[in-house]
């Protein structure tokens, strides 16, 4: 086996969560930030308005960003014209935003994980799925206790079109970069997202930590472990 390549999910993978807990806890403070900013909603159709615009990501058939979905999604949603909206969406996830952290549990085998991987040669790319602004997700790596500059890519909203499960989202990435699926592995915990790419041809390993697996979907993956066992097989490589 040579695996030249590993594209890696963020959430619940390299930065331990569970999802359900993290959104339950960020979503009513965007809520909040927004109503700080004079903008009167109520917290229950705001965070089912902000649903929308991430099932408008998820949906994305590639004829725009994320970023563009997603606000597209929330044109007459709230009562604010979408720029001051976006920008309060910004500072939120630049600042606030970070108290959500409370809700993850880093552990040091992350950035041990990728640092090994380099050290033998091998490229690494965060292949978070990009519903997030890119200032939200470097808080998120910083949480995670990694360096954006280990990666050759970070997925985010502002660039990609498509969103996990959807498979062109993983094309994309391997075209950039023109990969051979043969030489990749993904490493991610969500059943559903993540081990779509194998459609592709690429190898998976699924994190059995803070596995993810909401509809019950039957599966396959080449590899499966804990956070420790990853680190020993990715020394392995």
């Amino acid at each position: 086996m040579s695996i030249r390549h590993i594209l890696f999910d963020l959430d619940g993978t390299l930065l331990p969560m569970v999802q359900d807990e993290f959104v339950s806890y960020y979503m009513p403070l965007l809520a909040k930030a927004y109503i700080a900013n004079g903008v009167p909603v109520e917290p229950k159709p705001f965070i089912e308005a902000v649903w929308k615009g991430y099932y408008a990501m998820v949906k994305n058939d590639g004829s725009c960003t994320n970023e563009e979905a997603f606000w597209k999604a929330m044109e007459g949603k709230l009562p604010v014209d979408g720029e001051k909206s976006a920008k309060i969406a910004l500072e939120f996830y630049g600042n606030e935003f970070n108290r959500a952290s409370v809700t993850t549990s880093p552990t040091p085998l992350a950035n041990q994980i990728v640092k090994t991987a380099k050290r033998k040669g091998i490229q690494v790319y965060l292949a978070t799925n990009p519903v997030f602004p890119r200032c939200a997700t470097m808080n998120r790596i910083r949480w995670a206790g990694l360096q954006a500059e280990d990666f050759r890519i970070i997925t985010t909203y502002e660039d990609q079109c498509y969103c996990k499960p959807n498979v062109e989202y993983f094309r994309g990435i391997l075209e950039q970069f023109q990969l051979d699926p043969a030489e990749c592995l993904m490493v991610g915990n969500d059943v559903e997202e993540d081990l779509a790419i194998r459609a592709l041809g690429v190898k998976t390993f699924l994190l059995t930590d803070t596995v993810e697996n909401k509809k019950g979907l039957e599966y396959e993956t080449d590899y499966a472990g804990a956070m420790g066992e990853l680190l020993a097989f990715v020394d392995s490589l």
